[in-house]
């Protein structure tokens, strides 16, 4: 970006003579007893008395572990299927990487009384809560264990939420949904669940660059680049554009690799151009992965963060039917379009429950806290204060300070591009490289480095022409204002000799930045 620096448990002993093989299989025999409700008066509401609800036990009952270690091995064991078995490889998991089959069947077997007892909880009175104000409100539910997928009261939120702003022909349904704590996460469950180790997504370049950590380093899941150029080849072309020709031919050149791939992942609206998919062009899209039975993950993080109406923006969610529901999933979060990047909040919605519970099952490790999924709840529902006050204000902001950086670029004769989305300008800054290489972009990078501007270089996009960086110009307008006059310096050649005078407060730029 242009930016100046300036419960308690109590733990039963485990007995020593016990081997390492006898205490997992006791251990198993203890998940599957600890989630099995009583065989009689299923009509009473369900209490639960698995590992959450163990604060009472004390510390003698490790004791009498020893002899049910011996006891249990007498007794038949249930038999825990490996990656390979075939009882995983059924129809209604074809959709999942063997590693998600398996995260999926933990799920359904170990997770089934525990969600059982939430559907129907025991509560004798209704426990009061500790704080009654509006975001602050802590209930002792919301300390407890939830559902994975999380909470049902922030699921049905976020199901209106996505209904009503990616206008989708009908109601979204809270089943559907799955919070976890931001995007990153969710790109690396679902690389997890869909993929095997080794296998690919085709995503076009340039983009975001993070994606490739989040799906290689969790997952060892690869990416395979549909590489796109800036070459404009007719009136109804623009750079970088993405064609179904270009899918093809990826797809082909990754199978004559031996790269078998698994899905396509679309950012929309896309970082770092800014470009934004036509209803059109997602369809057909959307028909090359139905045709080659690929997923599709659409990222739609700054669906709320188109500033030009006339750029016509349409979630994927709004199309009247998708050519394959059960490949398409869908992903948004808070952090760009709020802004609360620190506040981890993300979430997938997708018409697959095979792929929505392997990726609910992994939320264990990327849920979020039940006080967070209560203050995200609020925040969704609060429908005026973000239509009336928060998107017009934002929009506005982002709208003044996209239209002081393009002025400035064109006051210089940079080309760029930009339609109306996002927080970035993408620039083409090729002629001030005196040879096209990516040696010569990361030279230039740095010398905006020394000179306090930090960017971003194309190649972290991979971007295959040097000479491209992406301009974030979502921040307050003095601050653009001095990180546009260094970009002034460091393309003149000259570098900064003395610290710059203190800007401006003022949130619109002085005459001198004009």
């Amino acid at each position: 970006m242009i930016s100046s620096y300036p419960l308690h448990h109590k733990t039963p002993r485990t007995p020593r003579r016990c081997s390492a093989l006898t205490q997992e299989i006791l251990t198993w025999h203890l998940v599957i007893e600890m989630f099995t409700l009583p065989q009689k008066d299923f009509s009473a509401p369900t209490t639960c008395l698995g590992p959450a609800c163990m604060q009472d036990l004390g510390s003698s009952h490790g004791d009498d572990l020893e002899g049910e270690c011996s006891r249990k091995l007498d007794q038949k064991l249930p038999e825990l299927p490996g990656v390979g078995d075939s009882a995983m490889l059924s129809p209604d998991t074809s959709y999942l990487s063997s590693r998600g089959r398996m995260i999926k069947w933990f799920w359904d077997s170990a997770e089934e009384g525990y969600r059982t007892y939430h559907m129907d909880e025991y509560d004798e009175n209704k426990n009061p809560s500790l704080s009654q104000s509006d975001m602050q409100r802590v209930e002792p539910s919301l300390l407890q264990y939830a559902d994975w997928r999380g909470h049902l009261f922030l699921r049905e939120e976020v199901a209106k939420f996505l209904s009503f702003y990616c206008k989708s022909p009908a109601p979204l349904r809270p089943e559907n949904v799955v919070v976890l704590n931001g995007g990153a996460s969710l790109f690396s469950a679902l690389a997890t669940v869909l993929c095997e180790a080794g296998e690919a997504f085709l995503i076009p370049t340039p983009y975001y660059g993070a994606i490739t950590q989040h799906v290689c380093l969790y997952g060892n899941v690869r990416l395979a680049c549909v590489y796109l150029d800036s070459e404009v080849t007719g009136l109804d072309t623009r750079p970088f554009q993405l064609t179904v020709e270009k899918l093809e031919m990826a797809l082909r050149e990754a199978h004559s690799e031996g790269v078998k791939v698994k899905g396509l992942i679309l950012i929309n609206p896309q970082n770092p151009l800014g470009d934004i998919y036509s209803p059109e062009e997602l369809q057909e899209y959307l028909v090359f992965a139905k045709r080659h039975k690929l997923h599709v993950i659409v990222d739609e993080v700054y669906m709320l963060s188109v500033f030009e109406e006339s750029a016509g923006y349409r979630s994927v969610l709004s199309l009247e039917r998708l050519p394959d529901p059960q490949r398409t999933h869908v992903m948004w979060a808070t952090s760009k379009d709020f802004g609360m990047s620190g506040l981890r909040f993300g979430t997938l919605y997708t018409e697959n429950q095979d792929v929505a519970t392997a990726v609910a099952s992994l939320c264990r490790y990327h849920g979020l806290s039940g006080l967070v999924q209560y203050q995200m709840a609020q925040l969704l529902r609060d429908r005026d204060w973000i239509n009336q006050v928060y998107l017009p204000e934002n929009h506005a902001r982002l709208k003044a300070a996209h239209t002081y950086v393009s002025e400035e670029l064109r006051a210089l004769g940079i080309p760029f591009l930009s339609r109306g989305a996002g927080f970035f300008i993408w620039v083409d800054l090729r002629k001030y490289l005196p040879k096209a290489t990516f040696e010569e972009e990361m030279l230039l990078w740095r010398r905006f480095l020394d000179n306090k501007v930090l960017l971003s270089f194309g190649k972290a996009f991979e971007c295959k022409e040097p000479g491209w960086f992406r301009f974030v110009f979502s921040d307050q307008a003095h601050r653009l204002c001095l990180g546009m006059q260094r970009v002034r310096q460091v393309l003149a050649g000259k570098s900064q000799v003395a610290e710059d005078p203190p800007p401006s407060q003022s949130q619109e730029p002085s005459d001198q930045c004009r």
